[in-house]
C-alpha cells in the first residue's frame, strides 16, 4: 500500500443519507437481509460510511470501503459478498486492512455459506437461487 507510516489517515467519508424506499440495492440478498432486518426490529442504515484504505502521499484516496449495512445498537457493520469466491477474498483483503487502520470498527463479512444459513434458520432456504450468486444479479 502507498500509505506512508508517518501519515495520518484521512477522515471517514459520511455517504449520503437515502430513504429506505430509495435504496438502490446491489444485490437482491441485501435487499432481502434488510428484509429480514427490518421484519425483526433491527434498526440499520446501508452503506452510512466510507473508510478510506489507501492514499498516496498527498492524501489522495486510492482505495476505500463502504461496508453494506450498518446495525445501529449492535455498533456492528456487515458486508455481504454472496457472487463469487474471488470478491470474497478480494473483500476479506480490504477488510485486513480497513481493522488495521480502524481497530475500533467492528466488521463482519458474511458470504454465500452464511448467507444460505441464514435463509435456513428462517425457514427460507427455497429463496436460496434467485437471492444468492451470479444468476440472482441477473434477474
Amino acid at each position: 500500500m502507498n500509505q506512508r507510516k508517518d501519515q495520518t489517515r484521512p477522515p471517514v467519508i459520511e455517504n449520503p443519507t437515502v430513504s429506505k424506499e430509495d435504496i438502490e440495492f446491489q444485490h437482491p440478498s441485501e435487499r432481502e437481509f434488510a428484509r429480514v432486518l427490518d421484519y425483526y426490529g433491527i434498526a440499520w442504515q446501508y452503506e452510512p460510511l466510507t473508510f478510506p484504505t489507501d492514499w498516496d502521499d498527498e492524501g489522495n484516496l486510492l482505495e476505500a470501503f463502504s461496508p453494506d449495512f450498518y446495525l445501529v445498537e449492535q455498533d456492528l457493520y456487515v458486508e455481504l459478498t454472496t457472487l463469487r469466491q474471488k470478491l470474497t477474498r478480494l473483500k476479506r483483503r480490504k477488510l485486513r486492512r480497513l481493522r488495521g487502520l480502524y481497530p475500533e470498527v467492528r466488521v463482519q463479512l458474511w458470504n454465500r455459506k452464511d448467507f444460505r444459513r441464514l435463509l435456513e434458520r428462517l425457514g427460507i432456504e427455497e429463496l436460496g437461487e434467485e437471492l444468492i450468486g451470479q444468476n440472482a444479479k441477473e434477474s
